[in-house]
């Protein structure tokens, strides 16, 4: 049967496994969906402090049952991505193709010559929720009505949330990879138009591989009181925007 409404997407020949390949010179990088089985690497990450210094959300110690909870929820929305694919499919076997609400794969990892892989990290295109907002009823009255647009609506406002593995800093891998999950999957496949992304005033790392595909600065928010569950305390945050042209 075509599986044209699933294009770009590949399959794993012997596991059936969706995955997007990273143009070269990083073909030897595929995004994925989360596997149950990822926990263990999951927890070593984000017990990292060179990881969990840029993140805000991770409960701190990282636990098994943290890893576990979350890879649960992200693989329910996989999931759900390649199911509205099935349908869609069955619909539509020869195209055109059609918009989707999310994204069927995320997880970054590095095949080695053995044909084995290894979890290197997370990246997402997420509708935007305004971290940087302090005021929680401001925050509501923005994030609502931007959750309850539908598919393909080009006022939606969009976000993207990644880690990468300290042992793979700095080798261009996350650029690459935002790059392609947003142009390959995002911008044709869920009809993203426009894109917020906030990083930690300190983290030169995270602007900078926005900077690189075309993020422009809004503003330097200041925060106060935020601490990091970790205990670091953020001064504020970054906005930048992507816009399609």
């Amino acid at each position: 049967m075509s599986k044209a409404q699933f294009h770009p997407l590949q399959f794993h020949p012997e596991t059936g496994e969706p995955f997007l390949r990273l143009p070269s010179p990083y073909d030897n990088i595929i995004l994925t969906p989360p596997r149950l089985s990822d926990a263990p690497t999951v927890v070593a990450y984000m017990n990292d402090p060179a990881v969990y210094n840029w993140l805000e959300g991770p409960p701190f110690p990282y636990h098994t049952e943290h890893a576990d909870s979350w890879l649960a929820m992200v693989k329910e929305g996989t999931d759900a991505a390649l199911q509205e694919l099935e349908r869609l499919n069955a619909d539509h076997p020869e195209g055109p193709l059609r918009l989707v609400s999310g994204q069927p794969v995320r997880m970054i990892r590095e095949v080695r010559d053995d044909g084995t892989d290894l979890l290197l990290g997370d990246v997402a295109i997420v509708r935007e929720r305004w971290p940087d907002v302090e005021d929680k009823e401001v925050k509501v009255n923005l994030a609502t009505p931007n959750a309850e647009k539908t598919v393909g609506d080009p006022s939606i406002i969009w976000c993207i949330g990644d880690y990468l593995a300290s042992s793979h800093h700095g080798r261009g891998i996350m650029t690459a990879a935002v790059k392609t999950l947003l142009h390959e999957w995002g911008i044709p496949r869920m009809g993203v138009r426009q894109v917020r992304v906030e990083t930690f005033t300190d983290n030169v790392g995270s602007r900078r591989v926005f900077e690189k595909l075309g993020f422009v600065v809004e503003k330097t928010v200041q925060l106060e009181n935020r601490v990091l569950n970790s205990g670091r305390k953020i001064d504020g945050m970054v906005i930048l925007w992507w816009k399609a042209e």
